[in-house]
């Protein structure tokens, strides 16, 4: 494994981990539905959990937190044009047509950090001892809030838009599919 790498790549988690923490304070912001603001708020307190984990991680790999890498920048450049969007439509849309803006940019938010949580997971095995425990740990505390976090939020921007179609009921009708007979004697 190329120490190098992992290194950029924790660093990269690390950034990435602080948006997120920013790209909720602007997510909240937006969210219409109760649950979907204590859902919201629940993951932005378990991602500054994430910030101060990877800190651990950089200060036991001997990794600088605050060196500044080129992949770093980009990673800071993309999360902030998330946050910009969400803001953005909070500014210009209604706030249910926000809140699926916000919705879509956490599902994209969180793929990458799903990606970086798997990635830090398969290299906590190839580390000498000392080093494999702090990163292991930190994946063994992080892995299931990343899987929840990606897959409940897709669910969550799946089911906004089905609401924003007007499909939330059973049964409707593709585009363009006939109505059954009873309904059309009744159209």
């Amino acid at each position: 494994m190329k120490f190098s790498q992992l290194e950029e790549l924790v660093l990269q988690g690390l950034e990435h981990e602080r948006c997120g923490v920013k790209l909720y304070d602007a997510a909240l912001e937006c969210a219409v539905s109760a649950e979907l603001q204590d859902e919201w708020r629940r993951y932005h307190a378990e991602t500054q959990r994430h910030v101060t984990a990877l800190e651990e991680v950089c200060k036991a790999l001997g990794i600088d937190a605050e060196q500044k890498t080129a992949g770093r920048t980009v990673v800071r450049h993309v999360a902030s044009a998330l946050v910009l969007a969400i803001k953005m439509a909070r500014t210009s849309s209604s706030r249910e047509a926000a809140q699926l803006v916000a919705a879509e940019n956490i599902v994209l938010a969180e793929t990458k950090d799903h990606l970086h949580w798997e990635l830090l997971g398969e290299c906590a095995e190839l580390l000498p001892p000392e080093q494999a425990k702090v990163l292991r740990d930190a994946y063994e505390q992080i892995a299931s809030q990343e899987d929840e976090h990606l897959y409940c939020t897709k669910s969550r921007s799946r089911a906004l838009w089905r609401r924003s179609l007007g499909l939330e009921a059973a049964g409707q009708r593709r585009l363009g599919e006939a109505a059954p007979p009873a309904e059309q004697a009744a159209e």
